[in-house]
């Protein structure tokens, strides 16, 4: 591909997004979208686990190059949402989701599942489907939004593949991380000390950094 072909194409990127540019982005997933203090696990950030700041976190990372690419800032929102994960069965999406779909984004990011227990059978995989699909569904409402479903950092195919479903259910982008947990590098213990092993094992500035750029290349396809 020539120079000149490569910033054609990223000028017509950012014309793209500065056309129709999102104002409200919602970030819905777990520890590694948001962690309040708890000291029993040596974390004092109320941002990602385990990145080194706020800044650093993937939703962050994200927020930062979608505003330099459309030329704005969105509004975000960032929630977790583990206790979906761990009790998805039967779970209250009108009375715990309330300030998510009163948000009302043009741009919903799903990063969730590694809480999710272990699916041993093809019925359980279904009804994690069909829940992640409802959870979509309701949040989509009446609006039009993008939706972005991103893999599980710790590869888990059996979930996966039911996001992909869920994704494919409300035409949202389904995006592939597999293969961040794979290198070492993308992990915060190769980037600094943690006294807890849970915490260690999280993507640290390096791996939240390969989350956002998965999800904006995502996007821009």
């Amino acid at each position: 591909m020539t120079r000149h072909l490569i910033l054609l194409i990223a000028c017509f990127v950012s014309q793209t997004f500065a056309q129709t540019p999102f104002k409200k982005v919602l970030f819905l997933g777990n520890s590694i979208t948001k962690h309040g203090p708890k000291a029993d696990i040596d974390w004092s950030g109320n941002w990602g686990m385990a990145a080194s700041a706020e800044a650093k976190d993937y939703a962050h990372v994200f927020t930062a190059s979608l505003a330099q690419k459309q030329g704005s800032a969105p509004t975000i929102l960032v929630k977790n949402i583990a206790d979906f994960e761990r009790a998805y069965a039967g779970y209250d999406f009108a009375a715990k989701l309330k300030e998510a779909i009163d948000f009302k984004a043009d741009l919903i990011v799903l990063a969730i599942s590694e809480n999710v227990p272990a699916m041993k059978t093809a019925e359980e995989k279904t009804k994690f489907q069909e829940a992640v699909t409802k959870l979509l569904t309701t949040l989509k409402g009446a609006q039009k939004p993008k939706i972005l479903v991103r893999s599980c950092f710790w590869a888990d195919a059996a979930k996966d593949e039911a996001l992909r479903g869920a994704s494919a259910a409300v035409d949202g982008i389904s995006v592939d991380i597999s293969a961040l947990g794979k290198n070492e590098k993308n992990f915060a213990r190769s980037e600094r000390p943690f006294k807890h092993a849970g915490v260690a094992n999280h993507p640290g500035d390096q791996g939240m950094a390969a989350i956002a750029g998965a999800l904006m290349k995502a996007l821009e396809k």
